[in-house]
This record gives structure tokens, C-alpha cells and sequence, in this order.
């Protein structure tokens, strides 16, 4: 049995952190995983439910400190030691592919190297700044990898563009999912969505953005959005903002707060934080916002909304391009564009059928396209062509 070393930049539950925890669960049958994660969190407790081993380790995450002359100094003494401390929690485990689990983590890169293992890099990430980073990063994978899979065709071709030489040993497998959660009862939708706002009834609509709290998901391009919209006399409309953020960044959350308030919305705009069962509240929504301001490489809060049979508004560029088929499964706005997206949520808001239809295709494209036994599939036969 092939034993896979997975390395990993946190123990939250989003995006990267949701497949990686569907990966290990899938493959555990026919090779062994083990985790590799910097912290305590969330993905913790789901990695003990499944029985996945694991452990707590640095893994010389690449943040914007690096960047400083002091991290720059820094940086050999931090990758010694992290090389050391791994093969120290490692034991006798003997490894036979490392998969580091985004761009973030260089562990893997250099363990490897030392040690003469496999390694495949999964890049979940579009870099293009800062401008430095960007040029140089294309180069160091394509030197410490034996495999790149990029997360998505955008993803790839902004590393290809700047290093060509990739794509003789990168490929493209798009994320999978699929919804474990059966639908909520209508009695239950209705208690929920009633404990979110006061004065809701069955024809209102709630727009919602799932997603960390930060400077580039859109929440506060979502929000001015949504001020316009209900000066423009559309009644009955909600806006639930559902995430977290980091405590380096709880300054954005306390502005995000004050927006609310500043703008007389309180009533009709609310935060709650990160959801472990975070399906029942999709189907607590009506229309799914995906309003990122720079390229989100591939955009898996889109495709559970469309497994939640949403309606789906999404920024045009990067990989949400590759998910949602505009005005099939629903609408792709030009980015960072308030009057376009906000024509846009009008136009779903005020046709049900529209966005019923919406709804509809998505969950077709989601479960035929974006499987996750396709998603399984293409790893495992990766893993095995070593």
C-alpha cells in the first residue's frame, strides 16, 4: 500500500481545505494518507471522524512576512528546522508521494528534494502579486515538482503564460464535490431563515456570500450592491454574509460590521460565522453571490450552490468562468462592476422562474462536470502512474 504525504497550509474548513479533507477520505481504502497541517482548527476534527493520521508541524507557510529582509534571513534557519521536525514526526513511515496541497506550503518542495521522493504540487492558487512572486513562483514548481495539477485552466494559464516549460508536466483537474445533506423540509427552511430575520416571509429573498472575510472575496462590493438595490424600492430582499476571517484580519470584519450599520441595514443584513453544516443554509438562500474582485482560481462556493439548485451570480474571470454557464446556470457580471451585478441580482429577484431554471441546470452541470468521483479518479490514477 502506497503511502501519500499530504502537506497542508491550515486546518480550516473552505475551499482547499474541503477537498483535501474529500481526497484523504476517498483514497484511504487502497493507499495510506498521512496529514501534515500547521495548527489546531476545524479540519482537525473532521480528519479524527474519518480516521486519518496526522500532524501538527510546521510547514514553511509563504505569507507576505517572508517578503521582509528579516523573514528573507529568517527563511534557511525556518526550513531546516520544519525539514527536521517532519522527519521527526514521521518515524518509520516510509513515504511515497508527497502532495503538497496549494502554493502556500514549500515543505513539501524541500523534503522531497532531500529526501528523493515524488512530488506533485496541486496549485489552488492565481499569483499575481506581489509582481515579484508571481514571476518567480512559475520557476521554483516547475524545479520542485515531478507533477503539477493545476485546480483549473485559469489557474494553469497564468503560471504557463509566465513559465511554459509547466506544461509538459502539469494537468488540469477540476475540483469535485458532492451534497451528503438531503434537502431541508420546507418547515425547516422556514424556522431557520426566520431565526436569521425577524420580519422574513415565504416570498422573500436572501442573497447570500459564503466565504472567508476578506479584502478579496466582495463582500463590501456585495453590500454597496445591495444598498442600491433596495433604494431603488426592491422590497423584500435579505443579504447573509456567512464566514469568518482570520485575527490578523478581524479589522476587516469589524469595518464590514459598521458598513452594515453606517448604511441603516441592520435589519436586513446579517454575518454569522463559519458553518460546519453549511448545506442547510444554502437551502435557506435563493441566490448564491460569488462576487470576487480579483481571479478566484476555481470558485467551489459556486458549485455548492448549484448542487443546492441556486441561482448563481458570479464574478466573470478565473475559474468561475469554467462553472457557471452564464444565463444557463447563472449570471457571470463583469468584475468589481457594482451596476452590472446589481442589473443583474434585479433581473434574478424579479423572475422566480428564471431563477428556478437557474437553479435547476446547475445542479445538472454540477453533479455531470464537477463529480467527485471524477475528482477521485483522476488522483488516484495520478498516484498510481508513479
Amino acid at each position: 500500500m502506497r503511502t501519500i504525504l499530504f502537506i497542508h497550509q491550515s486546518a480550516d474548513l473552505y475551499g482547499s481545505d474541503k477537498t483535501l479533507l474529500y481526497l484523504v477520505n476517498a483514497v484511504k481504502e487502497e493507499m495510506k494518507p498521512i496529514v501534515i497541517i500547521p495548527e489546531n482548527g476545524p479540519l482537525v476534527e473532521e480528519l479524527k471522524k474519518i480516521d486519518i493520521e496526522y500532524f501538527i508541524s510546521p510547514v514553511v507557510k509563504i505569507s507576505r512576512q517572508l517578503f521582509t529582509i528579516s523573514g528573507i534571513l529568517k527563511l534557511p534557519f525556518h526550513i531546516f528546522k520544519s525539514v527536521r521536525n517532519l522527519k521527526k514526526v514521521l518515524g518509520n513511515h516510509k513515504i511515497d508521494i508527497i502532495h503538497s496541497n496549494t502554493l502556500a506550503v514549500f515543505l513539501g518542495a524541500f523534503y522531497s528534494r532531500k529526501h528523493k521522493i515524488k512530488h506533485i504540487w496541486h496549485v489552488h492558487e492565481i499569483i499575481k502579486h506581489p509582481k515579484i512572486v508571481a514571476k518567480v513562483y512559475p520557476y521554483l514548481v516547475n524545479i520542485f515538482s515531478d507533477k503539477v495539477v493545476f485546480n483549473s485552466i485559469a489557474s494553469q494559464n497564468q503560471m504557463l503564460k509566465i513559465n511554459p516549460k509547466l506544461n509538459k508536466k502539469s494537468l488540469v483537474i477540476h475540483n469535485g464535490l458532492e451534497r451528503n445533506k438531503s434537502f431541508l423540509k420546507p418547515k425547516e427552511r422556514k424556522l431557520i431563515r426566520e431565526r436569521l430575520f425577524d420580519l422574513i416571509n415565504d416570498s422573500s429573498i436572501i442573497i447570500g456570500l459564503v466565504g472567508r472575510i476578506n479584502k478579496h472575496k466582495g463582500q463590501f462590493l456585495l453590500l454597496e450592491t445591495f444598498e442600491k438595490l433596495k433604494k431603488e424600492h426592491l422590497e423584500n430582499i435579505y443579504l447573509l454574509f456567512i464566514g469568518s476571517t482570520t485575527v490578523e484580519q478581524k479589522f476587516l470584519l469589524d469595518h464590514l460590521n459598521e458598513e452594515i450599520k453606517k448604511r441603516n441595514l441592520s435589519n436586513i443584513v446579517k454575518i454569522i460565522d463559519f458553518q460546519k453544516d453549511i448545506w442547510k443554509y444554502y437551502d435557506c438562500l435563493d441566490i448564491v453571490a460569488v462576487p470576487t474582485t480579483d481571479p478566484e482560481p476555481f470558485g467551489l462556493v459556486a458549485l455548492e450552490g448549484m448542487l443546492s439548485r441556486k441561482a448563481v451570480i458570479a464574478a466573470n474571470h478565473g475559474g468561475l468562468k469554467e462553472i457557471v454557464l452564464d444565463n444557463k446556470t447563472g449570471f457571470l457580471f463583469k468584475p468589481n462592476d457594482v451596476s452590472d451585478l446589481k442589473k443583474l441580482l434585479d433581473t434574478i429577484i424579479k423572475n422566480k422562474n428564471l431563477m428556478n431554471s437557474f437553479g435547476e441546470e446547475g445542479e445538472k452541470r454540477a453533479k455531470s462536470i464537477f463529480s467527485l468521483n471524477s475528482y477521485i479518479v483522476k488522483f488516484k490514477d495520478l498516484y498510481y502512474s508513479f
